[in-house]
């Protein structure tokens, strides 16, 4: 892995840490919130970022429309979040592939519990 293909954290601390976890999320907030919660968290800048990269686990904001086109060529498992009212996107993003999808307010507030239950960490 490249690390020009990963910002805020480098390829050496990927493979360092027990458990590798890397996110595309372009809000700012959401970034803080999740860096609170796993502080070894890297995020990518474009969700083509994810295709082809060997990591534990997969974050993504489904809010963004180009990410339901990429999910299906993630080998990584993926945790998504999204507006509790799309539905739709909620169903589209389980058929793609992704674990676990919830709306964005529930997704921050059992961050820890989700990660745990979907790499069997517990």
């Amino acid at each position: 892995m490249s690390e020009d293909r990963i910002i805020e954290c480098d390829s050496d601390e990927i493979t360092l840490n027990p458990v590798s976890v890397v996110a595309f999320v372009p809000d700012l907030m959401d970034q803080s919130k999740l860096r609170l919660a796993m502080p070894d968290i890297c995020f990518v800048k474009e969700i083509s970022e994810l295709i082809d990269i060997e990591v534990d686990l997969v974050v993504v904001d489904l809010s963004k429309s180009e990410v339901l086109e990429v999910l299906h060529k993630i080998d990584s498992k993926i945790l998504g979040f999204v507006s509790h009212i799309d539905k739709e996107i909620i169903a589209e993003a389980e058929q793609a592939g992704c674990e676990k999808v919830l709306p964005r307010s529930k997704f921050f507030h059992d961050f820890d519990s989700l990660v745990n239950g979907v790499l069997k960490l517990n």
